[in-house]
């Protein structure tokens, strides 16, 4: 879908959009466009009750005083709360006005209300950005066209005072928007596309924005001792991978770099520990977090970031081949330290164990973040709303949960301590890899922390957020995969980069 900015209006016959404050009223483009119509706005809100809430939308078709397809009164909710995650919220629910129909073009008049916590191009960049992510679809598999329609729309103008400052808030944020793509590209794939093999090979097109890609196989992983990551994939036929990609943006490479660590099971059958039917559904998507690294390192490397950054990905598949790890076996990782595997459906723990270490003992890094897919736990502790956050570092810890609220993926902080350690108690390992029902995530990131050595780290449980069901967590998300912790990562960055 195509973004523009204008300074006016052009005459076409599309669709126009404008806002209504829940504390303010008509804004300026509303109440020209209540003269153009001879008072159609007003009295259409007023036998319909609208008040101006935040996502609330009332549309007039073909509307008399101009060629207009159709006029949208958009509710803006309290000026207070009017920022980012709400506005790309609400062109989100503009765009979903748009699914099938005639109408191709879409014209968005920004107007800033007073108060606001957006200025003008900042606004118009992030309508944009909730437009554009809205209109993602995953069709490609399709062979016809009887389903749920997409968004017609081909072109959205968004009407501001001054387009080159929206342009210039509008590029980073494209760059952001391509990742999470990128990311929901990935997660969609059916497994029996998207291996291991094929994870790495698309990724391999990042090398021509300037990100260095290295790929460990099975021998490389051996001889650095990396038996967890390993014993997890034994029982696939296809080869596990350690995918590490590094976009090196500072100009004097001073700093030590970032690092964020993605879990990548491209499928998750729970192994020996076999899932139920039910269970194994959706589980294509068990590599959401190598994914949204993934993205996140291209979102750096297409706005040309300032900073060095690197993502480390173990990719593999959870089997019950005839050469599948058993309950009850010991692995030892690249570490040193060994782990009691008594269930091997707790996998992404023993991937990202080896990852983890692998991170921190290359590249030294000012800090690391991992994403996972980890634990059913979290997504009972907080449904699909936030994330799960865990934290060695509290600095970390509030530049992350602050990154969430200014692009709207939000995380709750959860407990880290050593009472739990005593969960994770092995009779002949150093640890075992699971610890019961009782504080499932929790228990989980304990185990997590005993890789990430003395480097400040944190954990995301994206389990909930990832692919939501039917996608309505997520309203910028018109499918299933939502591409969560692309934007988190690139705002931490960005706020970090100095």
């Amino acid at each position: 879908m195509q973004i523009t900015f204008a300074k006016q209006p052009s005459a076409g016959t599309g669709a126009f959009a404008v806002g209504m404050t829940e504390d303010g009223g008509l804004l300026p483009a509303a109440e020209k466009a209540d003269r153009m119509t001879e008072g159609a706005l007003t009295r259409a809100r007023k036998v319909a009750g609208f008040t101006g809430k935040a996502g609330e939308i009332l549309e007039i078709f073909a509307p008399t005083g101009t060629k207009r397809s159709r006029l949208l009164i958009v509710g803006l909710g309290k000026t207070a709360d009017f920022g980012s995650p709400q506005s790309e919220r609400i062109a989100a629910a503009v765009l979903g006005r748009f699914k099938g129909g005639a109408d191709r073009e879409l014209t968005f008049a920004v107007d800033r209300p007073r108060g606001a916590r957006l200025n003008e191009a900042e606004l118009a960049a992030h309508l944009a950005l909730g437009a554009l992510l809205k209109s993602y679809t995953f069709d490609k598999y399709r062979t016809r066209k009887d389903g749920e329609k997409p968004i017609a729309l081909n072109k959205v103008t968004l009407t501001t005072s001054d387009p080159s400052a929206a342009k210039a808030a509008w590029a980073p944020l494209e760059a952001e928007a391509k990742g999470v793509f990128l990311a929901r590209d990935l997660v969609n794939e059916p497994a029996n596309v998207l291996g291991p093999d094929e994870f790495v090979s698309r990724i391999k097109a990042l090398s021509k924005h300037g990100v260095k890609i290295e790929v460990l196989g099975e021998k490389e992983m051996k001889r650095l001792g990396m038996g967890a990551l390993l014993g997890v994939g034994q029982g696939s036929k296809r080869e596990s991978k350690l995918l590490v990609l590094r976009w090196n943006g500072a100009k004097k490479h001073k700093e030590a770099p970032l690092a964020f660590v993605g879990k990548g099971l491209c499928f998750d059958s729970g192994g020996l520990s076999l899932k139920s039917g039910a269970g194994m559904m959706d589980m294509k998507g068990d590599m959401a977090g190598a994914a949204a690294v993934t993205g996140a390192i291209l979102a750096l490397a297409l706005r040309k970031a300032p900073i060095d950054a690197v993502a480390v990905a173990g990719l593999t598949e959870n089997m019950p081949g005839g050469g599948a790890q058993r309950p009850d076996d010991v692995v030892k990782t690249m570490s040193g330290q060994t782990v009691e595997v008594l269930n091997t459906d707790a996998e992404g723990r023993l991937v990202l164990a080896d990852a983890l270490w692998y991170a921190q003992d290359r590249f030294k890094p000012r800090f690391m973040v991992d994403l996972a897919t980890l634990t059913g736990a979290i997504v009972v502790a907080l449904g699909t709303e936030h994330a799960g956050l865990f934290a060695n570092d509290d600095t970390l810890a509030d530049r992350l949960i602050a990154a969430g609220k200014a692009t709207g993926e939000t995380m709750w902080r959860m407990p880290l301590s050593p009472a739990y350690d005593k969960l994770l108690k092995s009779k002949i390992a150093d640890m075992k890899n699971v610890a019961g029902r009782g504080a499932g995530s929790i228990t989980a990131a304990q185990f997590l922390q005993r890789f990430a050595g003395k480097t400040p780290w944190a954990h995301i449980d994206i389990a909930g957020v990832a692919y939501p069901e039917g996608g309505e967590a997520n309203p910028l998300a018109p499918d299933w995969a939502t591409g969560w912790g692309v934007r988190l990562l690139d705002r931490l960055a960005a706020d970090v980069e100095g």
